[in-house]
């Protein structure tokens, strides 16, 4: 098990990185002033799922094994690149309409949210260098067990990035209102189309 000063360290250092702005948390605010809180968390719920899958790499020890793997780990970073690219030209050229308050979100887009929240977090090279290369200076990974996993650490993440993630949403639809023209929009999501671009980029030179 963690003792307090492993806990404080991986929270702080978790919640610091979270909060750090990357295509994560653009993606989760621009989401959530054009669709609202419910379309924000399942967006959110994506990131963090994503997050969980490279922290049990971490933990498991697949990260040696994605060493002895190097051509399939470029198509997954050329993938996850692409596919930021992708959304960032989504954003970019996005159709804005004034935002309708009372509105829902549909299934379909909530899910949409979900799957874009945890692409994003596969291709974004903080979440991988946080992981594989800060996360091991933090915790001694060659005690955690599974139940460790199980118990502490996965809950811990949970928490951790909802308790950020969720601050973000709540600012963000606290400010929906006065980013609710079509042109307030276009040059939030615009902003974020470039934080993507430039993380795909970065994703690319190594």
């Amino acid at each position: 098990m963690l003792d307090l000063t492993q806990v404080f360290s991986y929270s702080v250092a978790l919640g610091i990185a979270a909060a750090v702005p990357g295509p994560g948390m653009a993606a989760l605010v621009a989401r959530s002033v054009s669709g609202g809180a419910i379309s924000g968390f399942f967006l959110l719920l994506g990131l963090i799922l994503g997050d969980l899958i490279y922290l049990s790499f971490a933990v498991f020890g697949l990260a040696m094994i994605a060493e002895h793997f190097n051509a399939l780990f470029d198509v997954v970073r050329w993938g996850a690149a692409l596919y930021l690219c992708y959304l960032a030209w989504q954003f970019w050229f996005a159709n804005h309409q004034a935002i309708e308050m009372e509105k829902s979100a549909k299934k379909r887009e909530l899910l949409s949210a979900a799957l874009s929240g945890l692409t994003i977090t596969l291709g974004n090279p903080k979440t991988i260098a946080f992981y594989l290369a800060i996360l091991p200076l933090v915790i001694d990974l060659k005690g955690v067990s599974l139940q460790t996993w199980a118990v502490m650490l996965a809950p811990l993440t949970v928490l951790v990035l909802l308790s950020v993630g969720a601050l973000f949403i709540v600012a963000a639809v606290r400010v929906r209102r006065w980013l609710s023209s079509p042109r307030a929009q276009q040059n939030l999501f615009r902003g974020a189309a470039t934080i993507m671009v430039v993380a795909a980029a970065s994703m690319l030179r190594h």
